[in-house]
């Protein structure tokens, strides 16, 4: 190739170089921002995807920065102080109405509700994100495994995973939090989810592993004696992980939901020590708020859930529809 042909160095090539990356290094680093830049030009020309998206970030916001935005909006409204999620005022009453200090109204113990539905966006994100984490790699375990063995292994495997498909998993949860111990705490909550979760994972991956695993370049990492583990490690779980991707971001919805729907019955996490969207409604149930006018305890927190899991399931799609072509529009 001439100096004339040789294409420039871009900056990432520089950078790569500067701190000693080797050449196919670099090579792989120029892929992976090359495809970067299409998964994001295919994102931005989804309009359920930004707009998922855009709610996704208000609420990320949202948690990240609760304490300095409750500062925020007690100097907007001249407040004494910004509320926390168990600070009580003892110059309110009961469950009281908004009030141009609580702007939501307090709950039955004299507590801020605006606070708390602010507060509580970060337990109901983060029990959501991490309780995906447990359900997807248990799931895509479990379908590597059963995929790629196949045989004996892969039946035992999956009459495992039926049982876990076919019961509810409503009723699942139910039992799980009942019996396990470990009192209401998050963690709990937590695990609750994730093990009940991991079903659709796997007979998603194991799908797509018996498809991999007979492509030729399968078969080429076979046949220079490539073992089981490197063959599964570096060409059949990168193939297969762009669609647990997608897979996983409508997993965090499901998952809130799950959080939302056990603190509602009463099987979350103690709504005097954390705080979460969930919790907020069993309170609000137990005070009866809806025959006794408090709707904003009721109706705000339960549109939080609705609007986050919108979020997630909008940018869910968008991502489905770019890991998978068939889906695209043409």
């Amino acid at each position: 190739m001439s100096a004339s042909t040789v294409p420039p160095v871009s900056r990432l090539g520089r950078v790569g170089r500067t701190i000693g990356l080797s050449e196919p290094a670099l090579e792989k680093l120029h892929l992976l921002a090359k495809d970067s830049r299409t998964t994001w030009r295919l994102f931005r020309s989804n309009k359920l995807g930004l707009t998922g998206l855009a709610i996704l970030l208000a609420f990320v916001v949202m948690a990240v920065l609760s304490g300095p935005l409750m500062s925020v909006l007690a100097y907007i409204g001249g407040w004494d102080q910004a509320w926390g999620p168990f600070d009580i005022d003892p110059s309110a009453d009961k469950e009281d109405d908004p009030t141009s200090e609580h702007w939501l109204g307090t709950d039955t113990y004299r507590q801020d509700i605006l606070s708390r539905l602010i507060y509580g966006s970060r337990v109901s994100l983060l029990v959501g994100l991490v309780a995906t984490v447990v359900s997807m790699g248990l799931g895509a375990l479990v379908g590597l495994l059963s995929g790629y063995w196949g045989g004996v292994r892969d039946e035992v495997l999956m009459r495992i995973t039926d049982v876990f498909l076919v019961i509810p998993w409503i009723a699942l949860m139910i039992v799980f939090a009942a019996v396990l111990p470990g009192g209401a705490s998050v963690g709990k909550v937590v695990f609750v989810i994730g093990i009940t979760g991991w079903s659709s994972t796997a007979r998603i991956v194991r799908a797509q592993v018996f498809s991999l695993k007979e492509r030729a370049f399968i078969e080429r990492a076979r046949a220079i004696g490539a073992d089981d583990l490197y063959i599964v490690r570096k060409h059949i779980f990168p193939n297969v992980f762009p669609l647990m991707f997608a897979n996983a971001i409508l997993t965090v919805a499901l998952s809130i939901l799950s959080e939302s729907t056990l603190s509602f019955i009463g099987l979350g996490p103690d709504s005097s020590k954390v705080v979460t969207w969930g919790n907020m409604l069993e309170d609000a149930q137990l005070a009866y708020a809806i025959d006794q006018g408090l709707y904003a305890w009721v109706v705000i927190p339960g549109l939080m859930i609705v609007f986050v899991v919108l979020g997630f399931t909008f940018v869910g799609y968008a991502m489905d529809e770019i890991f998978n072509p068939k889906l695209r529009k043409r």
